[in-house]
């Protein structure tokens, strides 16, 4: 029963948060309301991941302090006040602070606070658990992506940024009342040591792992509308291919967690990479607006095969006790590379109205992930 609660209490707060992957539908109407350029609102989705990595970091010293229900109201109000700011803004630095810095504290400490709720209390499965809660971000995006197309059309970009706050409250409210009902804690009392941990060479070489896959990953999934019509679909499959590519994302984040319970962590990571490398390739070497769909969806579909296998490493590797505090540092990577491949693109496109360079560079990483993910060892 609390382990049910506390997976439904992630789905509830992670799926609304989780539409920070879908910021690529927002980025033409900002564009045209306050007049930036790519590069700026990609630095926006990048200090949105910045502030969202440093709450993880964070989150462990707050659950140790304060009633996870509590948390999940107080990351409620964070975030859909950052949203009501972005709605109402007019200059770039309003928007900043209200969707980069804001919107990324709450969803941050919330994230870390019911990922640590589910490994306190899932015992079995806990990699396909654990692939679960960090698919969520993807799902979030892949419903929230056509929603926003339609609602932008019909309303304007204030209205739906508005309408998208309420929703990140509402599913913190819920989130509060099933932690609270079903009294989940954060930490095991019985445990008064965290026996198994891994060496900090593990640490590291999934880090790596991680940073190589995120950035082309993240590439992908921040601007997956724009590198379509890049390729030169229009703005109605690019709208469908984000949420398409999301959509490809979430399914295989569950895939990594999955398989981490039944193959090696290295080779199911080695397989994801190589894939992804093959559909940056692909896409080089015939590049075209449904090529770019399917192969766009290969990267995004290996950067999630990825994040499943991170989060069931962790879980694998260390002990319970300490899932959060791992997690929050690991994610470092995935925010270092948020502010570098995502920012490089933004920077190519506005100077050369095209991706390409950012797709040879997404495959180069891919691969280079494939050699160090062969290192990683045996739980």
């Amino acid at each position: 029963m609390r382990a049910r609660a506390a997976i439904a209490a992630a789905t509830a707060l992670n799926l609304p948060f989780g539409t920070l992957y879908a910021f690529s539908v927002f980025l033409k109407p900002l564009e045209a309301l306050l007049g930036v350029g790519r590069a700026e609102l990609s630095f926006v989705f990048g200090l949105a991941t910045v502030t969202l990595t440093g709450a993880m970091v964070a989150a462990p010293s707050v659950y140790r302090r304060m009633a996870p229900w509590a948390i999940a109201l107080a990351c409620g109000a964070c975030g859909a006040g950052g949203l009501f700011l972005a709605a109402r803004a007019t200059t770039f630095a309003e928007l900043a602070l209200g969707y980069g810095v804001l919107f990324g504290i709450g969803a941050g400490i919330g994230f870390i606070v019911v990922h640590q709720g589910v490994n306190q209390t899932v015992t079995t499965r806990r990699g396909l658990a654990n692939g679960y809660v960090v698919s969520l971000y993807p799902l979030g995006a892949m419903l929230g992506a056509p929603l926003f197309g339609w609602t932008i059309a019909e309303f304007g970009i204030r209205a739906t940024l508005g309408s998208l706050a309420v929703a990140v409250f509402a599913g913190c409210a819920l989130t509060a009342f099933l932690l609270g009902a079903t009294d989940i804690r954060m930490h095991d009392a019985t445990e008064t040591a965290e026996p198994g941990d891994a060496r900090r060479s593990t640490f590291y070489l999934l880090a790596t792992v991680f940073f190589l896959a995120a950035a082309a990953g993240l590439m992908v999934m921040s601007q997956a509308a724009g590198i379509v019509q890049a390729y030169g679909a229009g703005t109605a499959l690019a709208v469908a291919a984000t949420a398409f590519i999301t959509g490809m994302v979430g399914a295989a984040r569950i895939a990594g967690g999955w398989l981490t319970d039944r193959y090696a962590i290295a080779r199911v990571a080695m397989g994801a990479q190589f894939f992804a490398f093959m559909g940056a390739a692909i896409l080089s070497l015939w590049p075209g607006p449904l090529v770019a769909v399917g192969t766009l969806a290969m990267i995004g579909a290996g950067y999630g095969i990825i994040s499943g296998v991170t989060a069931a490493a962790i879980a694998r590797y260390w002990h319970k006790n300490a899932f959060g505090r791992v997690a929050g540092r690991l994610y470092v990577a995935w925010c270092i590379a948020a502010i570098t491949l995502p920012v490089v693109a933004g920077w190519v496109y506005d100077r050369t109205q095209g991706y390409a360079a950012a797709v040879w560079i997404a495959g180069g990483l891919n691969l280079v992930a494939v050699a160090f993910a062969a290192r990683l060892p045996k739980p």
